[in-house]
């Protein structure tokens, strides 16, 4: 069985946090944990089945030394990869208060990379139980990844991320 390539940005954090809450629901045995910081595309060729974790703000946001984020880096070499063999499922962090109008954007950026790139897209989330305005990542009326609010709903993190695990288990195992 071939494992999971599980690649989120940045090191440390809550995107960091739910990555490893994935992989040990998933079964530790079974998921490599990979910084896209030190990804590259021949990292992503040597799996199947992929997770992305991405958040929507960091601190590039208000931290002039840190202009560029991992996925700044690492996001041009999605667009020239080909994911047509792939499964891909993605988590995003954001914050559904304070960017209530931007919940979760980059989920969805980077999930209409993966799609331009031929990526079968798994894990979509009913947006049902989630309070925000507006979100890049709602595609046909759902969330096309997984939601996750560290900030202010942390309490709800181990049972989305339970839920959601049981939903993309059986694709990538």
């Amino acid at each position: 069985m071939n494992k999971i390539g599980l690649f989120f940005g940045p090191i440390g954090g809550s995107t960091n946090r739910v990555g490893k809450l994935i992989a040990e629901k998933i079964g530790n045995e079974f998921v490599d944990l990979i910084p896209v910081k030190e990804a590259t595309t021949e990292t992503l060729s040597k799996y199947d089945n992929i997770i992305f974790g991405i958040s929507t703000l960091g601190r590039e946001t208000w931290d002039g030394e840190h202009t560029k984020n991992d996925w700044d880096v690492f996001m041009p070499s999605l667009e020239e990869f080909d994911f047509s063999d792939k499964k891909v499922a993605i988590y995003g962090l954001g914050d559904s208060v304070t960017y209530a109008q931007f919940f979760v954007d980059h989920m969805g950026i980077l999930a209409q990379k993966l799609l331009n790139a031929k990526a079968t897209l798994i894990g979509k989330v009913s947006p049902e139980g989630y309070s925000f305005e507006d979100s890049k990542a709602l595609i046909d009326g759902a969330f096309i990844g997984l939601p996750i609010d560290e900030d202010f709903e942390d309490y709800l993190t181990e049972e989305r991320v339970s839920a959601w695990v049981e939903q993309i288990k059986p694709e990538l195992l």
